[in-house]
């Protein structure tokens, strides 16, 4: 049996980034069941960076993100429009209020100036220039060789099958010990909770759909990233004359290795074609990922009540585009160091659940 100070169960974007965030300040494992990290909700993101997205309890750790994201060459210019109909005035107000003050650029616009062929019932326009695309793959695999060369062990095809308090971790792959116990496990997190006798919070699935189209015409230069002010859809540009599209679905599932239903697929498709005269020429891809909230919908860092349990869980969509702020803070929290500045630990902290006598 081998012996750590710390180990991290999941292997997607949230340990990964933990992992390297530690460095070699401590004795890591990271334990992922599946053979390949990053197989669900990491690897089936929809790949933007958007300081808006996730409302405003999420920018301040979107925005923190950004200058590490950009540092690191991970982010590409796309921009974003934000778009409604005139019953959709009050929305585009409070979205405008809620980012007030927060120095997230936004900025009315007439929208077919920047979509061609968008229908006319579509009169409001509100631009995010700072969205940008965000290479997923390489930001994933890049925290995983920074935790490899600070020495944290990565285990792969470890699905944990028990936790005794202690923490003696066992695994498919073998038993692990360790002395702190990390769970940034997404969908599972409260199923690993339970098995290491800690209250859940809440933390709940919900199926989320991807489409990449192939359209007449196709998305033409310079066209942002679009989303519905209603939530009911999004779509963006991507390489070769391509579009991914969503539509913003949410339904609740038990963890799982997550499919798109065809119901979904259709309602994608008529959600977009209602927004703009674009032909569907062909569905090319569908693809569905999860996403896991806290009943908040705020992602929970923090320490269990009088156990050495951590959360590292409840990233929701966004966390990809959180990644550096949110591992630095995590980090920091679990290593007992200053927490970085601009970052209110506590409004993510598993002690706002007292419910759950967390």
């Amino acid at each position: 049996m081998s012996f750590y100070d710390i180990a991290i169960v999941g292997a997607g974007i949230a340990g990964a980034t933990l992992a390297a965030a530690i460095g070699g300040r401590a004795r890591v494992v990271l334990i992922e069941g599946e053979d390949q990290p990053g197989y669900h909700a990491t690897g089936r993101s929809a790949a933007f960076w958007s300081e808006t997205y996730g409302g405003p309890d999420i920018q301040p750790l979107t925005t923190a993100s950004g200058p590490a994201l950009q540092a690191g060459g991970y982010l590409e210019p796309l921009g974003s429009l934000h778009i409604g109909r005139a019953a959709d005035a009050g929305r585009a107000e409070a979205f405008l209020a809620a980012f007030a003050g927060s120095g997230v650029v936004l900025e009315p616009v007439d929208p077919h100036t920047l979509v061609p062929g968008l229908r006319p019932e579509w009169t409001i326009g509100i631009t995010e220039p700072t969205c940008a695309y965000i290479d997923v793959a390489r930001l994933h695999a890049d925290a995983l060789a920074a935790a490899r060369r600070a020495g944290t062990v990565l285990m792969t095809g470890a699905a944990v099958t028990s936790i005794v308090p202690g923490w003696t971790i066992g695994t498919r792959a073998g038993e692990v010990r360790a002395e702190l116990l990390v769970n940034a496990a997404g969908a599972w997190a409260d199923a690993m909770a339970r098995l290491a006798g800690v209250a859940p919070i809440g933390i709940q699935a919900y199926r989320r759909t991807m489409v990449q189209l192939r359209t007449d015409p196709p998305p033409p230069a310079g066209l942002p990233h679009v989303v519905d002010l209603a939530g009911d859809f999004y779509f963006k540009p991507e390489a070769g004359g391509r579009l991914w599209l969503s539509p913003h679905d949410e339904t609740a599932t038990d963890p799982c290795d997550a499919a798109p239903e065809e119901l979904d697929v259709a309602l994608a498709i008529d959600r977009f074609e209602g927004a703009v005269d674009w032909r569907v020429a062909a569905v090319e891809r569908r693809w569905a990922g999860l996403r896991s909230f806290a009943p908040d919908r705020r992602p929970v860092y923090g320490f269990a009540k009088g156990s050495p349990f951590f959360w590292c869980a409840g990233q929701g969509g966004f966390g990809i585009q959180t990644a550096p702020a949110a591992a630095a803070l995590a980090a920091a929290l679990l290593l007992g160091d200053a927490v970085p500045d601009g970052v209110d630990a506590e409004r993510y902290g598993p002690g706002r659940f007292r419910d759950a006598n967390v």
